[in-house]
């Protein structure tokens, strides 16, 4: 948008306290080279377009907003003289892309002095060369320390996840190397008993009834319902006393075995009524190494069931061999996320999943989104941490209007309102030197919003702290890898914007 062209009067340029200690010459210059621009209300430039004018307001009242999804966000507001914002990396050149990273509009008639981009860099060059060259090492020095850093946080919860995973599958896996190694031991008693019952003065008949019953037993050990410890224990006595009363030896090492395959009284008296009374302690013997190989096979198969499933899990939370870009279902890498971080989470932590189901798959970048349900869920994880360690965590996912939220509530202190504003800030962290780089929530601030469009916020209370994750239904427009990268680097574009005013 194009204002009215006005007078440009060198000692009113020279009020402004960007150019207060600029001679005579240099503030002629200015006044060659630039010009002074009344706007009605109104926008005066767009968000993306390319940023060819520098723009210092003389009076009047202006608003710069960034895009977030399909909203225009508000990101300043100001009547201060002075303030100034557009092609303000203008000196840098091709190096960086030179497009406005905001949008600028004004809200009651409004003055600005007006610089075309080249005569401002020129300008900086010229005059304030030392400044020149610190700017551009400030800038490309935290871009690539942000850079270097940002890999160090990825390979930092990398080794976090490999520690956690390494736990968790170390328990199944020597569960199941314990319960190999037993049940080899009863595979070969086993044999040992079908021995004994194959030397003996049985007949045809007795081990035929003693295979049948050896059946229904596997089937009744496949059928077992838990029992509580009061009810086990109840039982067990009962067991230990008929296989007393039955003269069988060593009955009460016996029965918790028969207890855990869901066996009672009623079974053993059909087991007796089924066999003759010189084979029942041989028969009952018999079964119960049925009944220890059975619940010992029951063991391997968790075990490896769940060895299974985390293997699943990490393949699904790193998203190997998977498209990039695709539509995907939240829960799903939500699941998986809490999974891979459950050893890191720990006992003292609840975890609540309240999810709707009805809400439809998203097209996203699910291993990046990953990364965000780490970053937020670790915080959370840490925040209890500071009060105990005990807390509930309670991830919930919602439909809002055209969006998709993705909620992490924790019980921890909160995050004091002095600090709320600064939390996605680069490199700034709460915890303790060594604990945090500072890049969590920034990188997950740019994901949520540079690369799906979407918004990443928080609203906090002491006991009550939720980030939100706000993601839209529809696909974003495809980035290059520039367009990512520029995006990336917009990042703080509205807090320095808002810096610009003066102190």
């Amino acid at each position: 948008m194009s204002g009215t062209y006005v007078h440009c009067d060198p000692q009113e340029i020279a009020s402004l306290f960007l150019f207060e200690k600029l001679t005579p010459q240099q503030l002629g210059q200015l006044c060659a080279e630039g010009r002074v621009e009344r706007f009605e209300a109104g926008p005066v430039y767009t968000e993306g377009d390319p940023a060819s004018c520098f723009y210092v307001m003389i009076e009047g009242t202006v608003v710069l907003s960034r895009r977030v999804g399909g909203d225009d966000v508000e990101v300043s507001r100001t009547s201060q003289r002075g303030v100034y914002a557009g092609a303000m990396q203008a000196y840098l050149g091709d190096r960086v892309p030179q497009t406005y990273t905001n949008s600028m509009r004004v809200t009651e008639p409004t003055r600005f002095f007006v610089l075309p981009g080249q005569a401002f860099s020129d300008f900086m060059q010229e005059w304030f060369p030392m400044a020149a060259h610190l700017l551009e090492g400030l800038f490309f020095g935290a871009k690539n320390t942000q850079r270097a850093i940002g890999q160090r946080e990825r390979l930092l919860a990398l080794g976090s996840l490999s520690a956690g995973l390494t736990h968790e599958l170390n328990n199944p896996a020597a569960a199941a190397v314990r319960a190999t190694a037993t049940l080899r031991e009863r595979v070969g008693k086993m044999r040992h008993k079908l021995a004994v019952i194959a030397q003996g003065d049985y007949s045809r008949e007795a081990i035929a009834d003693l295979i049948e019953v050896q059946e229904r037993t596997v089937e009744r050990v496949a059928k077992a319902t838990a029992l509580s410890p009061l009810e086990a224990s109840d039982r067990e006595d009962e067991l230990a006393d008929w296989l007393d009363d039955h003269g069988i030896a060593e009955g009460w090492r016996i029965a918790p075995t028969f207890v855990q395959a869901g066996l009672d009284v009623d079974w053993l008296d059909q087991v007796a009524a089924a066999v003759a009374d010189d084979i029942l302690p041989g028969a009952i013997g018999w079964l119960n190494y049925t009944v220890e190989t059975e619940l010992l096979l029951d063991e391997i198969d968790d075990s490896t069931t769940r060895i299974s499933h985390l293997v699943d899990a990490a393949k699904q939370y790193s998203q190997l061999d998977r498209a990039p870009n695709r539509v995907v279902d939240v829960h799903e890498l939500l699941d998986s996320t809490l999974l891979m971080l459950s050893g890191k989470i720990g006992p003292r932590v609840r975890v609540v999943k309240d999810y709707d189901r009805s809400l439809p798959d998203v097209p996203a970048y699910p291993a990046e989104l990953n990364q965000v349900w780490t970053n937020l869920i670790d915080n959370a994880v840490f925040a209890m941490g500071s009060t105990g360690g005990d807390g509930t965590l309670t991830v919930r996912t919602a439909r809002e209007g055209e969006r998709l939220l993705v909620e992490f509530r924790d019980t921890g202190p909160g995050i004091p309102a002095d600090i709320r504003g600064r939390i996605f800030d680069p490199f700034f962290t709460t915890k303790p030197v060594g604990e945090g780089t500072g890049l969590g929530l920034d990188i997950s601030w740019r994901i949520v919003v540079n690369k799906h469009h979407g918004s990443l916020q928080v609203e906090s209370a002491p006991g009550d702290t939720r980030f939100q994750v706000l993601l839209p239904l529809t696909a974003p427009e495809p980035e290059n890898a520039e367009n990512a990268e520029s995006a990336g680097n917009a990042r703080s574009a509205p807090g320095t914007e808002t810096a610009e005013e003066p102190a």
